[in-house]
């Protein structure tokens, strides 16, 4: 008689949102592997840990319908067991166990003994910067806090990571170094607020001595900063930003808005006066910084003519990078006990005016980079095209140089430098410089 082969799990990592998430998976997976687990990311396998999303309506949205679709899964018997975790289940745990009883466990964002026990594995301590990264070879995320003590109105991200905790930055060294002798050649630093990093721990503002002590890492070529509050940011980072050039001229500040009567209601904690000023401050420091820039447009009690204000002073600031969202109604945040008066048609319209704007002082600044040569690190091949990204962008958001690959052998992951022939709206076409 012929006993039933017993099937060897394999663990698939799906993650949904932001680069936060894309760590966090990152980490189960390498906690997954030291305890010998096969485990995937967005492939093949027979038990499913969803990474879920709980920021806005759209990813709340997309979070639900991947739950739904893997459900579906399990029910026609393609997968054995389905867990989730991440923002979603953080937030709304007890009516997702409601809606969707079927999944095997649910998991908030501090819980990760807790999945992996579920998993069969157990959470190593002394694993410290150990993860499988996602991303392509040559970047990887850093997640140097976590959580958030700001007060903004629209936000739901303390109510799903909490308080703000620094990672020590001893740790932060090793992890960097475990990424370099991976081949990691750009670090990508993210907190839902860098600029409040060491406050906790070292009582003060300590962003800048992080980087100090990140630009010693041998093998790292490229630091980038995103997500800086521009309330109380620490100046003596434009200083080693000047000083370092393995510190990108880079800054990812999400401003939201500039109107005075918006901005109180965000609870932003400053005003359109200190946030012009301190903009200027950054581009006559670091005079060839790229900022980017996150807008949301029709908040409640947002009128045309705040809306206006805010139009007329994008056209002037003539931000590098921007991005522009409509606002989303979140429960449980201060702005959810004020009407969401402006309709959803008018949003939309506001945020394509704004892209629209932007769209040409891209294409204007771009048009200036016409026959400069810029070093250049190339991410990927994609039909005819390498496709690369100078140091004033980030993957997936910013720009892109479009390298013709049927007259050019160039290697992914490699830094090279190029010249650029034609420039569009967004993207820049270049040719390798022969040296």
């Amino acid at each position: 008689m012929r006993t039933k082969s017993l099937k060897k799990n394999k663990i698939n990592v799906i993650t949904l949102g932001c680069s936060k998430n894309v760590y966090d998976s990152e980490v189960l997976m390498g906690q997954l592997k030291a305890s010998g687990k096969d485990v995937v990311h967005e492939q093949e396998g027979n038990i499913v840990v969803i990474n879920t999303c709980g920021f806005i309506n759209n990813a709340k949205e997309e979070s639900v319908n991947t739950i739904l679709e893997y459900m579906q899964k399990k029910e026609d018997g393609d997968v054995d067991k389905v867990f989730v975790t991440g923002c979603l289940s953080e937030r709304y745990k007890p009516e997702l166990q409601k809606d969707i009883p079927n999944v095997d466990q649910y998991f908030g964002t501090t819980e990760l003994p807790g999945l992996l026990k579920a998993l069969g594995a157990d959470y190593k301590h002394e694993l410290i910067g150990e993860r499988l990264t996602t991303t392509p070879k040559n970047y990887a995320y850093l997640k140097i806090a976590e959580g958030c003590d700001r007060p903004c109105s629209f936000c739901a991200i303390p109510l799903m990571r909490g308080k703000h905790k620094s990672t020590p930055i001893e740790n932060l060294v090793i992890e960097s170094e475990k990424l370099a002798a991976n081949g990691v050649k750009e670090l990508i630093l993210i907190a839902q607020d860098l600029t409040y990093y060491g406050l906790d721990i070292y009582k003060k503002r300590n962003l800048a001595e992080l980087l100090e002590n990140l630009v010693k890492v041998e093998g790292i070529e490229w630091i980038r900063l995103h997500y800086a509050f521009p309330t109380g940011f620490p100046m003596d980072v434009l200083d080693i930003m000047n000083r370092e050039p393995k510190i990108c001229n880079y800054l990812d500040i999400p401003l939201q808005h500039i109107s005075d009567s918006i901005l109180k209601s965000m609870r932003r904690g400053t005003t359109k006066e200190k946030t012009t000023k301190l903009l200027k401050e950054f581009r006559a420091t670091v005079p060839d910084m790229t900022i980017r820039t996150t807008l949301i447009v029709g908040y409640p009690g947002e009128t045309q003519e705040n809306f206006e204000e805010l139009r007329e002073w994008v056209r002037e600031m003539r931000f590098e990078r921007l991005g522009c969202f409509t606002y989303s109604h979140e429960e449980n945040t201060h702005a959810f006990n004020l009407v969401d008066d402006v309709p959803q048609d008018v949003k939309q319209d506001r945020a394509n005016e704004i892209m629209e704007i932007q769209s040409q002082i891209s294409w204007e600044l771009n048009q200036e980079k016409i026959g400069q040569e810029f070093k250049v690190v190339i991410d990927r091949k994609e039909g005819e095209y390498f496709v690369g990204r100078t140091e004033f962008d980030s993957p997936d958001v910013d720009n892109e140089v479009l390298i013709n690959a049927t007259t050019t052998y160039l290697k992914t992951g490699e830094y090279t430098t190029v010249k650029v022939t034609e420039a569009a709206d967004f993207d820049l076409y270049a040719e390798p410089v022969t040296k």
